[in-house]
């Protein structure tokens, strides 16, 4: 966490919490949760366990933390239309940025490549989302796609794809060959960048 987003989130915590930006109980907090995921992914148990942090508190804590994100999220309403890798981009790392754990998410385009739905089709572990095609295309064919973008975050914000990273996109490529439904990107987010298994020759 930087030394500015830092002192952003404590004076946000400061303001919600009438505490000054100094208190212990701030100072307990960045402490126990030292980087920006950690901290918006803190339970209501996990703040409660903190000396001075109630019920109460720890649910302020919380709803602030949820605005954070919310606020944080591009809209993709009103018909957006995917151009690029950059555009997938801008729209999903607000969302996935934080997490810390794998969630693969398709992107459902109609025949201008404009969005349809997002659907998250699987949660993993730390390094690992685990997704089988039938699942995707399952999504793809009730949504009535023409075609789809694959996305998954890496949470140590590297996004150099794994080999099982690129033999699923091959996969997914094939079978949308077959279906008639396509494969334009599969994209890896990580920390402030992005890696697109098409435009580095995986499909």
């Amino acid at each position: 966490m930087t030394d500015y987003r830092k002192n952003e989130i404590k004076q946000l915590l400061s303001v919600s919490l009438c505490e000054k930006q100094d208190s212990y109980l701030i100072q307990e907090l960045f402490q126990n949760f030292p980087t920006t995921s950690e901290l918006l992914d803190a339970s209501e148990q996990q703040l409660i366990r903190l000396k001075g942090i109630g019920t109460r508190r720890a649910q302020q804590i919380m709803a602030l933390f949820r605005l954070t994100k919310v606020l944080s999220i591009p809209s993709y309403e009103d018909h957006y239309t995917i151009q690029s890798p950059k555009d997938v981009q801008y729209l999903l790392a607000p969302e996935l940025r934080h997490l810390t754990k794998e969630h693969f998410i398709c992107l459902f385009l109609n025949t201008k490549n404009r969005l349809i739905f997002k659907e998250t089709i699987s949660v993993g572990s730390l390094n690992a989302a685990i997704v089988h095609p039938r699942e995707v295309f399952r999504a793809a064919i009730k949504h009535c796609s023409a075609s789809f973008i694959c996305i998954h975050n890496h949470p140590s914000g590297d996004p150099t794809p794994s080999q099982e990273d690129i033999q699923i996109t091959k996969r997914l490529y094939e079978v949308g060959e077959i279906v008639g439904i396509d494969l334009l990107d599969h994209i890896i987010i990580g920390d402030n960048s992005y890696y697109s298994l098409k435009e580095h020759g995986h499909m």
